[in-house]
């Protein structure tokens, strides 16, 4: 049940974000845009056509992206990967670092032009996953059958019924199926995805094709030789890297670097932690590899702060407009 109390935050929070629409179309905020100063690292995910929240919550249209594009081209200096942890910022704007996950061939179709077109600098971090014949990630993969698949299934001899944000609970012990196999190893998950095409053989209709299909080896070849691209790490098969056993997870990140070194004929010395997780060890192994930048979201330890490897990221919000995503950005809250 919904209670009154946080009926009046979200009628709250949505006229802030009005207001502020409404007040940057007659150049209210232009100041404080201008007048910004700092530095933030943002996540991006997906960019599609339409639908852009069909199957999960971190996509955005491709107009949407540009929006925003066009604003840190008015408003920000927006570096490289490599500036950024080395400081080399602008005194006179506020300065951002674009950041993409997961490796959708979407990055490459539509994020790339549009950067391009702009002239402004990204960092897309990558899996494994097509080195092991696949093309989406299993995550993925179970949003899409978790959204648009039958209320229940039989899966592993135990009964999936949907619960909220339709995900799929185990009828015996309670779990999500989600947070069962995140805790598993890549061989579960991939015998997931065996057993539960049959039920929704999405790959059919290619009108989401943009939400799952990742990144062909060519592509990711292409995206490497533009001058605005740096190619970074993101777990060999997207597993949870603080959820699987050190030496899985040493390994991961050891093969996802040569497999990317080996395609790109370029060092790889960056790794964003899938889901944002990850432990100490883990951390300690990442360096070992030889990773000389280690992407968070929130720092899980107080002496992240002053490591020299760890950096923060913003994720990108797809349910509000780009003047109101880049006032989150300075301010680093959502209101």
């Amino acid at each position: 049940m919904v209670s009154v109390k946080n009926i009046g935050t979200k009628i709250s929070q949505r006229g802030k974000y009005l207001g502020r629409d409404i007040g940057y179309a007659f150049g209210f905020n232009d100041e404080f845009f201008r007048s910004a100063r700092g530095s933030r690292m943002v996540i991006y995910h997906g960019i599609c056509k339409h639908h852009h929240t069909q199957f999960n919550p971190i996509f955005l249209t491709d107009k949407t992206f540009e929006a925003h594009l066009q604003l840190y081209k008015k408003y920000c200096n927006v570096v490289s990967l490599d500036d950024y942890y080395c400081g080399n910022f602008s005194n006179d704007r506020f300065n951002i670092c674009i950041t993409f996950d997961d490796g959708y061939a979407n990055n490459y179709q539509y994020a790339l032009p549009l950067l391009e077109k702009y002239h402004l600098p990204a960092t897309f971090f990558i899996t494994a996953i097509r080195q092991v014949g696949h093309d989406i990630l299993w995550n993925d993969f179970l949003s899409i059958v978790s959204k648009s698949g039958p209320k229940t299934i039989n899966y592993q001899n135990q009964t999936y019924y949907k619960g909220e944000y339709d995900k799929y609970i185990s009828a015996g012990t309670g779990l999500r199926l989600v947070d069962e196999l995140r805790d598993a190893g890549f061989d579960k998950k991939e015998d997931m995805m065996q057993a539960l095409y049959p039920i929704l053989p999405f790959k059919n209709d290619t009108q989401w094709t943009d939400h799952w299909l990742q990144m062909t080896e060519e592509q990711i070849k292409e995206l490497s030789r533009s001058s605005l691209v740096t190619i970074g790490a993101h777990g060999y098969f997207h597993n949870d890297l603080s959820r699987i056993s050190l030496a899985d997870a040493t390994l991961e990140m050891q093969r996802n670097k040569q497999y990317l070194e080996n395609l790109t004929s370029t060092a790889i010395n960056s790794l964003a932690f899938p889901y944002g997780s990850y432990t100490r060890p883990v951390v300690a192994a990442a360096k070992q590899i030889g990773y000389r930048q280690l992407l968070a979201m929130d720092f899980d330890f107080e002496d992240d702060q002053t490591d020299p490897t760890m950096r923060e990221r913003f994720t990108v919000n797809p349910f509000i407009s780009p003047v109101n995503q880049l006032h989150a950005t300075i301010t680093k809250r959502y209101e």
